[in-house]
Formats: structure tokens, C-alpha cells, sequence
């Protein structure tokens, strides 16, 4: 129905596109060899109406193809979009994810001015060889987005960074609280995530998780402090799309 609706829409567009361009050739020759001026402007402002015209019907062409593209890329989401439980819960869930990204967001200023690491590229050497879970989000990034594939990854991420946090509580035993605390509100986003699906009956589905123990285990204090280190900054940038998902949503 959105195709066809697409398509109706496209036909409130100008249709007087037509105008043979041989009859207006003929006009410009005949002005030309009457050396007439007004004869001339008439002719060349005939030529430039209907160059006007073509540019119209290719405009037509591609404003349906935009519309026809709209309406399947949309329609997914097109029940969603309107829903008014549902955009209370992406605005309300947005606050939420704003303030776990600003908790930890402190707690990378804690490890970097505790153990003075504090950039990224300085210790990719030793990345490699600790194995930190990287929770994947490509369901978020694709153009043919599906708000149940992407709300499922979301909800999986959170729990395997939930259970990653441990490691970063037991480096940082001073901000055991604040460790704590972000470990509860992933789980309760993870939780309101899963609720919000099934109450819209969108279907959940369970994405393997990249390594069989979402926490490693470190041999050295170095290597924890980097493991520390990458688990903030990998959850960072889970949260950073995460986010972008959920406003995208919420802008439908």
C-alpha cells in the first residue's frame, strides 16, 4: 500500500513536459535566415522551455523512484513511528542512555589519571593479545534497518558489558560505587529493551556473543589496566550508536 500511495503521490507532479524539439530547430533556422529579431528571441525561448520540460520529466522520474525507495525502506517502521508508548519509551530510555555514556565517560578519566592510560592508539599493540569483548552493533548501521534485529543487539551488548564491568571494578576499588551502579542500569536498559519488544511483538532474536567468556582473564596488573582501559572504551562506543539508533527512532 505504501508503494502504490508513493506512486499516487508522484503523479501530483507537473506533467507538461512535452514539446517537440524538431518544430522548435525549425523556428531557430527560420528566424535565422529571416534575420528577424523578435523571431529569434521567440524561437530560442521556445528551445529553453522545453530544455525545461525535459529537465522536468527527469525530475518526475527521480522523485518516484525517491518515493517508491521511502516506502520500502519505511514501512518497517511505519507502525512503530506513531506509536505513542513507543516514543515515550525511546525518549525516556535516550535520558537513560545519556547518563550510563556520561558514568562511564568518568570512569575513563578515573583509569587514565589512575594509571595514566589515556590513549587509545598507544596501546593497540598490547589490545591484540588480551581478547576484550567488542559487542557488535551492525544491525543498527544498515541502510534496510529493522528496529528488532538492532534492539536485540543492543539488549546482548548490554549484558555482555554488564559482565565485563567486573573487571573494571576490580582495578578501580575507589569508584566501586559508580562501577556498581553502571553495572545496574545496563541491566535495566537491557531489561526495559527486552520488555518494550515484547510488548509491541516485534520478534527477539539472541546474536552469538564473539569469544565463549565475555571476561578475560589478565596475567599481569599492566595487562588488566589495559583490559580495563578498552572495556570502558569499547562500551563507550556501543553506547555512542546505541544512542544514534534510539534518536533515529524517536525523528520518525
Amino acid at each position: 500500500m505504501l508503494v502504490i500511495k508513493a506512486m499516487k503521490q508522484s503523479t501530483l507532479l507537473p506533467h507538461q513536459c512535452e514539446s517537440p524539439e524538431p518544430a522548435i530547430n525549425a523556428l531557430i533556422d527560420e528566424a535565422a535566415q529571416s534575420r528577424g529579431r523578435s523571431e529569434l528571441r521567440r524561437a530560442l525561448a521556445e528551445r529553453r522551455k522545453h530544455r525545461a520540460g525535459t529537465m522536468c520529466s527527469l525530475t518526475r522520474t527521480l522523485a518516484l523512484l525517491g518515493a517508491l525507495l521511502w516506502a520500502l525502506d519505511g514501512a518497517p517502521l511505519a507502525e512503530l513511528s506513531g506509536d505513542q508508548d513507543f516514543q515515550l519509551f525511546l525518549h525516556k530510555n535516550l535520558e537513560f542512555t545519556r547518563k550510563i555514556k556520561g558514568d562511564v565517560d568518568a570512569l575513563q578519566h578515573a583509569v587514565c589519571e589512575t594509571f595514566q592510560l589515556c590513549k587509545e592508539e598507544e596501546l593497540l599493540l598490547v589490545r591484540q593479545d588480551l581478547g576484550i569483548p567488542q559487542a557488535p552493533l551492525e544491525q543498527c548501521h544498515r541502510r534496510t534497518f529493522q528496529a528488532e534485529a538492532c534492539f536485540s543487539q543492543i539488549r546482548d551488548g548490554l549484558r555482555t558489558y554488564q559482565g565485563s564491568l567486573a573487571a573494571v571494578l576490580k582495578l578501580l576499588p575507589a569508584h566501586a560505587g559508580l562501577v556498581e551502579t553502571l553495572q545496574l542500569d545496563a541491566a535495566n536498559l537491557s531489561s526495559n529493551i527486552q520488555q518494550q519488544m515484547e510488548d509491541l511483538g516485534l520478534a527477539t532474536v539472541t546474536y552469538p556473543t564473539e569469544g565463549p567468556d565475555p571476561l578475560p582473564t589478565f596475567s599481569s596488573s599492566f595487562r588488566h589496566q589495559v583490559g580495563a582501559f578498552f572495556i570502558l572504551a569499547n562500551f563507550q562506543r556501543f553506547l555512542e550508536t546505541a544512542y544514534r539508533a534510539l534518536r533515529h527512532l524517536a525523528c520518525l
